[in-house]
């Protein structure tokens, strides 16, 4: 027995990756079953694979600066590509968040949805590629979970969705396979680099970050690498397919797209183009972070001109990644940790709002603003938590989005003050949006005879929403549990710009911010 836990141990990392694997097979081959009994199967499997995840969790050291779980298996001896995983403190959270979402979205789904089995299945061939992109550390490997993780979500939205979903599937899958395109070149180009410099290929995620390219090289494949992740993130201007998708979209594929997949678009840079190209990544630096805080003012805006609510939070999704970019390329530790947490709040908040706008929309078939008012008199546990989540996402103090965007904030302040001041207006707007709507859809007295008939949460419905709410509220008293896991990777990201404060620099403007500082300080 001990043997066997041993085993376990050693080979966690795999078998969490293939019981995802497993349960799209084996629940596909459930379709022809009654909803309710698939849908126990599937929470069934999908609790299992959340232990597993927690497992990671419980077992990984913070004090280890090397990748945590190590497995490698040689896949293409000729090629020397490998199948190897691993975790640190980047990519940990993103495959708990993965984990924690399946079940939820699982015990959302109707009873009386069509193909219950291979509409379930689908979650889970989803959650199998995710975890696959935050583990790879196989540069092909990463690729083809990348990849892959296209296609049940092009079903999902396809087959499952609102009137308009195949238009909103294919933008979404046109979009995200471009920006593809450009990684796949980018990756063709390290790999053969590394090849001519060291003699040998190799597709290792680290041994290729620490590759010496040419300033040139690093700016050419920075933008081939980040175009892929702008699209996904998505970031201002390559955002057009998020609201079609998040409207079309069932309530499970807006959950899951929000919470998660939007956020191997942020993992990216922080896993390849900042560590891969630390040159060009200072260059374009203020670059990136414009183009992020403008998207949080964009995305603001665009919230507030909204009517329908499910386009009101895909906006608002824009804004909150285009402050995570920003944090993300202040390239300072108060930016790159805030911009972590912060994914992991973004996910955890918005995933409940796109949950409780499909138990609205479940009981009205709408989703526009003037179609309510009045309803917290019916539904009191409805609006309750829609009023904490609603706080959780504009960063109320006490609550989960608070300490994040702090972070974020107090990083893109130290690099700029103009772009600080932008980024901090959209956060600004973002209450009035959030608020305003709450107003509109809870407060005041009934006027339509629809809302008056309305009924508050069932016991599921509530179950749903309660580890939510609980980690809204504990990672809003106590972030230490998630800072103490990432710290090392986020000395590891930041490590190349430690120079401003070496030089004594209290502020970095966007002259300071050049190639040459960090050349000096990398050669």
């Amino acid at each position: 027995m001990t043997q066997l836990i041993a085993s376990m141990s050693d080979n966690l990392i795999l078998i969490l990756l293939t019981m995802p694997l497993f349960s799209f097979f084996f629940l596909a081959s459930l379709n022809s079953l009654g909803g309710a009994r698939v849908k126990k199967i599937a929470l069934a499997l999908s609790l299992v694979i959340f232990t597993a995840s927690l497992c990671l969790y419980g077992g990984f050291n913070p004090q280890s600066p090397s990748m945590q779980f190590y497995k490698s298996v040689p896949w293409i001896s000729s090629l020397n590509i490998n199948f190897s995983l691993g975790v640190d403190g980047l990519s940990l959270f993103m495959v708990l968040l993965a984990t924690l979402l399946t079940p939820i979205v699982i015990t959302s789904v109707s009873d009386k949805t069509e193909n219950p089995g291979y509409y379930m299945s689908l979650y889970f061939l989803l959650q199998f590629t995710m975890i696959g992109t935050f583990c790879a550390l196989d540069i092909i490997l990463f690729y083809l979970f990348w990849e892959l993780m296209l296609v049940p979500m092009y079903l999902i939205i396809g087959a499952w969705g609102g009137k308009n979903r195949i238009g909103a599937a294919l933008r979404f899958f046109l979009f995200t396979a471009f920006g593809s395109v450009f990684m796949l070149w980018g990756i063709l180009w390290v790999t053969s680099y590394f090849q001519s410099a060291n003699g040998l290929a190799s597709f290792d995620i680290l041994q290729l970050t620490s590759s010496a390219y040419n300033f040139k090289s690093q700016c050419i494949l920075f933008w081939m690498f980040s175009l892929a992740f702008m699209v996904k993130v998505p970031l201002f201007p390559l955002h057009t397919w998020l609201p079609h998708a998040h409207v079309e979209a069932p309530t499970g594929g807006s959950v899951m797209l929000a919470a998660v997949l939007l956020k191997m678009g942020t993992y990216g840079f922080l896993r390849f183009s900042i560590p891969m190209f630390p040159k060009a990544a200072a260059y374009f630096a203020p670059a990136m972070m414009f183009l992020g805080a403008f998207g949080v003012l964009y995305g603001s805006l665009m919230s507030y001109a909204q009517t329908d609510l499910k386009k009101l939070i895909a906006y608002s999704s824009v804004a909150h990644l285009g402050a995570i970019v920003a944090g993300i390329f202040s390239l300072s530790a108060s930016g790159v940790s805030g911009s972590i947490i912060q994914m992991i709040n973004h996910g955890i908040s918005t995933g409940a709002l796109f949950l409780l706008i499909g138990m609205i929309y479940e009981r009205r078939h709408t989703r526009q603003l003037d179609d309510f008012g009045g309803i917290a008199a019916n539904m009191p546990v409805y609006s309750t938590l829609f009023a904490i989540t609603s706080f959780s996402s504009i960063g109320l103090p006490g609550l989960n989005g608070f300490i994040g965007e702090f972070m974020i904030l107090a990083g893109v302040f130290s690099r700029s003050w103009a772009l600080g001041a932008l980024t901090a207006s959209g956060v600004i707007i973002g209450a009035v949006y959030m608020l305003s709507a709450y107003e509109k859809i809870f407060l005041g007295s009934v006027t339509k005879k629809e809302n008056a008939a309305l009924t508050d949460l069932s016991h599921t419905e509530k179950l749903c929403m309660a580890p939510l709410v609980a980690l809204m509220f504990i990672i809003g008293i106590y972030p230490g549990f998630i800072s103490c896991k990432i710290e090392n990777a986020v000395k590891k990201i930041t490590a190349p710009y430690t120079f401003v404060k070496q030089a004594g620099s209290a502020d970095l403007n966007f002259n300071e911010y050049s190639v040459n500082a960090i050349c000096q300080k990398k050669n």
